[in-house]
C-alpha cells in the first residue's frame, strides 16, 4: 500500500558531481540536476564537487545521509570502468536497502540512446538512513535520461501507484 499525495511535495536534494577535472564553472551535469530539481519545485540544499576517490565520495554522501535536512543525494560521475570510476565500491557499503530496479531500467534506457555502450554503465540507486541516493554517469544526456525519465516521477509524492516520499526523512 502506498501513501499518494494530492499535491505536490518539494524534497531536500543534494547535489555531488565525482570528476577529477571539472570545476564548478563547467560543472554541465551537476548544474542540470540543480536546475532541472529547483525547475520541478524541489529545494537543493547542498552541492559539491569530489575527486575520484572512493573514500572522498564515501565522506561526502555519509555527511549528507547524516544530514536530517537532506532527503536525496543526486550523484553525477564515477560509475564507469575507468580506475577512477568508483562511486558503486564507495556507495554499496551505505546503502540499507539498494534499489536494484534502477541500474537495470536506466540501462534500458540509454541502450535505446547509445546501444551496447550502455554495459559499461554502473549506475546505483539506494537508500541509507531514510536518504534516496542515485548514481548516474557524468554526462549530461545521461543525467537528462536519468532524472527525466526515472527519478523525477519517483521524487512526486503525486506519482501512481508509488513514489519515495514515503521512505525520505521528513
Amino acid at each position: 500500500m502506498s501513501q499518494v499525495s494530492a499535491e505536490f511535495i518539494a524534497t531536500r536534494i543534494a547535489i555531488l558531481t565525482v570528476s577529477s577535472r571539472r570545476g564548478e564553472e563547467d560543472d554541465t551535469s551537476g548544474h542540470y540536476l540543480r536546475d532541472a530539481a529547483h525547475d520541478a519545485g524541489h529545494q537543493i540544499v547542498a552541492k559539491a564537487i569530489v575527486k575520484e576517490n572512493r573514500y572522498a565520495i564515501r565522506a561526502q554522501v555519509s555527511a549528507w545521509i547524516a544530514d536530517e535536512n537532506v532527503q536525496v543525494v543526486l550523484i553525477n560521475g564515477g560509475t564507469g570502468f575507468t580506475d577512477g570510476d568508483q562511486v558503486p565500491e564507495a556507495l554499496l557499503p551505505l546503502f540499507d536497502r539498494e534499489v536494484e530496479g534502477y541500474g537495470e531500467l536506466f540501462r534500458m534506457l540509454s541502450f535505446e540512446e547509445i546501444g551496447t555502450a550502455m554495459m559499461q554503465s554502473r549506475a546505483v540507486a539506494g537508500i541509507a538512513n531514510r536518504t534516496l541516493i542515485f548514481a548516474m554517469p557524468g554526462s549530461t544526456r545521461a543525467c537528462q535520461t536519468a532524472w527525466e525519465h526515472i527519478i523525477s516521477g519517483q521524487l512526486d509524492a503525486r506519482n501512481r501507484p508509488c513514489n519515495f516520499h514515503p521512505h525520505l526523512k521528513k
